[in-house]
């Protein structure tokens, strides 16, 4: 059996496939090959998965970045909610409203009050157009109706190489990939973007206490291709969830900045539908084109 990411190697999303990848090897009896498949925003690892055979052998960790790409690009060779049969949740991460420590702002209140006395002079950095990142700042400046210049990057690394010297003055950006900087005192963490706190910054509030209703988490789960045997989903969403339900699991999770995702098949089918009209209407709203 193999499971599809649509990432490189060694991150976050890469991690937690492997993770279930290996409870499912042990649980199912079965050899679970991850194959990383990364490039044009996932979509190489989501055709390669539509294009498998629906016998339950080719599974896609799907994710954010499925429900913003039926919008953000124009063309694809296919239609995600038709085409991938969704079979279990696996993460939710959240992310961090920061900023470089330069800027005199140490609450959002602050940062909505600041950047509208000073418009469009603040830079919104985010680790690429069309990204998790640059949509929940595109979302946060509508809801809050604050001009901010976005600066797109590359990639979480060479974004936070700017914010940290100070070329760029706040990012929305993966926690895990912050964690680090934040606790050094090195970033200014102002919110997450979960409805509720994050275990790992629990002084720090949820952007929804500020924002009623706010939410911009990434999240990840395990999809596969369109007319799977009912048997077979139903059988992967069971062993799936109760790999997340595993007290060791669930530490490795939290160590990634993450936390469970459960459900079942209509239940993340119906989370891919709301995320997809979501963020399809902030892409129109703020015009955005993939890099």
């Amino acid at each position: 059996m193999r499971l599809i990411v649509g990432w490189p190697a060694g991150g976050t999303a890469d991690i937690s496939a492997r993770l279930i990848g290996h409870w499912l090897s042990e649980r199912l009896g079965q050899q679970f090959i991850i194959e990383n498949r990364p490039g044009a925003g996932t979509n190489l690892a989501t055709e390669a998965a539509v294009r498998a055979p629906a016998d339950g052998y080719t599974l896609l960790q799907a994710g954010t970045s499925n429900a913003i790409n039926a919008t953000l690009y124009d063309k694809l060779n296919y239609e995600f909610i038709r085409d991938i049969t969704m079979l279990a949740g696996l993460t939710r991460t959240p992310l961090v409203l920061e900023l470089h420590p330069a800027l005199p702002v140490n609450t959002v209140s602050e940062l909505i009050a600041y950047a509208k006395a000073n418009p469009g002079k603040l830079s919104m950095a985010s680790f690429g157009a069309g990204s998790i990142s640059h949509v929940a700042g595109e979302l946060f400046k509508m809801v809050t109706g604050i001009d901010m210049v976005h600066v797109p990057y590359r990639g979480s690394t060479p974004m936070l190489i700017d914010l940290l010297s100070g070329q760029v003055h706040l990012a929305f950006d993966n926690l895990p990939a912050s964690m680090g900087h934040i606790r050094a005192g090195k970033l200014r963490p102002l919110a997450v973007t979960t409805t509720t706190r994050s275990e790992a910054l629990p002084d720090i509030p949820a952007l929804s206490e500020i924002l009623p209703g706010f939410e911009a988490s990434a999240w990840s789960g395990v999809g596969a291709p369109r007319g799977t045997p009912s048997h077979i989903t139903d059988k992967l969403n069971k062993e799936i969830n109760a790999g997340l339900s595993d007290a060791k699991i669930k530490t490795q999770l939290a160590d990634l900045g993450a936390v469970p995702f459960t459900g079942s098949p209509a239940d993340l089918s119906r989370h891919v539908i709301e995320q997809t009209e979501k963020w399809g209407k902030v892409i129109r709203a703020a015009n955005i084109k993939p890099n």
